[in-house]
């Protein structure tokens, strides 16, 4: 198994005269230039991406990873905790949002356990790095040492995942109190407020919000988290969830593979994942805006424009499925539109 900073290492900027050609391609094709907007744009990037490699990506794969967060004792949540094992499971009978619409996609869902407060549960993947990540707001999350072995646990699982032939990977969580995790770490790396960034997560009754905010201010004041090191701060207010997406970001960015976000926690593992290793962002393709509070000041802080607005806060992946089809259609304008030269039309210059 590779290191991180072997992992880092491997991450290239995208091919810039891969994606030139593309632009050229695109403007030459069957309609008036940049008619196709954000479509162009998306394809320009997946050439990036593949370095000039033809635009296909025949098999699509979302990670899930669960895992469950101390800081639920505090009554940041209204689910019972074990609710994260159950729905586990329940993935397993591929009747949850994310299987429905992954399945509608032409996705398979991978859903690993990084974490769940049980025993191993059986069929389910299983890197866990405990039985839930620890109260941040009495004490940091996990160490240094262990956040580094959960990034490189699940940047392995990834890299060989892309190995035995997935080509685009996408990114869900499950996990009771992982938005007042989230919360925090956008808070430190966004330079935000904990009340512009922390929601109602999973339908946190309003006269419960401020009771939130004060137990992110309260983990950031206890912690410390240092803001120019996605890895302390993923020790210090982060979860195993959130680090095992970043692990699958920084993966797939060191084998050349795009990575759909999800909604608001994937966004916190792509401020980690960025913060560890920059170049990353440009392998990542923001799905859809959660509804989730904070999102657009995580979004933001990314540089990223997501391409569905839906109101969705499920999490699970269930954004990055419902934005699968539009990989394929940035994959089919690319490759299938007829060209103006090879239809004797010929546009005037400006």
């Amino acid at each position: 198994m590779k290191t991180l900073q072997q992992v880092i290492a491997e991450i290239r900027p995208l091919d810039q005269e891969a994606m030139a050609k593309a632009e050229d391609y695109l403007s030459g094709l069957l309609k008036p230039v940049g008619s196709l907007g954000r479509l162009e744009t998306l394809a320009i990037q997946l050439a990036g991406i593949t370095r000039g490699q033809p635009l296909a990506f025949p098999r699509k794969q979302i990670m899930v990873m669960a895992a469950d967060h101390g800081v639920y004792d505090e009554g940041v949540a209204i689910s019972p905790q074990v609710v994260t094992a159950i729905q586990a499971l329940n993935m397993l009978k591929q009747n949850t949002g994310v299987c429905v619409l992954a399945k509608n996609a032409g996705a398979e869902v991978t859903i690993v356990d990084v974490g769940i407060n049980s025993e191993p549960l059986p069929d389910i993947l299983n890197l866990s790095m405990g039985r839930g990540s620890a109260n941040i707001a009495k004490q940091a999350a996990m160490t240094r040492e262990k956040a580094i072995m959960l990034l490189e646990n699940t940047a392995s699982l990834t890299q060989d995942a892309i190995a035995d032939g997935v080509t685009l990977l996408g990114v869900g969580e499950l996990g009771i109190a992982n938005t007042t995790v989230a919360a925090a770490i956008v808070s430190v790396l966004a330079n935000a407020k904990p009340e512009e960034v922390v929601g109602i997560g999973a339908n946190l009754p309003l006269d419960r919000l401020q009771h939130k905010v004060n137990i992110v201010e309260q983990a950031i004041r206890i912690n410390q988290p240092n803001a120019e090191d996605g890895i302390d701060v993923l020790a210090k207010v982060g979860g195993f969830d959130i680090g095992g997406m970043a692990g699958v970001m920084l993966g797939a960015a060191a084998s050349g593979v795009p990575v759909l976000l999800d909604g608001f926690l994937s966004y916190a593992a792509a401020l980690i994942a960025c913060r560890i290793a920059p170049e990353a962002k440009g392998y990542l393709i923001p799905s859809h805006m959660s509804a989730e509070k904070g999102a657009e000041i995580a979004l933001c802080e990314l540089g990223l424009t997501p391409y569905l607005h839906l109101d969705m806060r499920l999490g699970e992946g269930s954004g990055a499925a419902m934005a699968i089809p539009i990989i394929d259609a940035a994959c089919a304008i690319y490759n299938e539109m007829g060209t103006l030269a090879g239809c004797n039309i010929e546009l005037p210059s400006h």
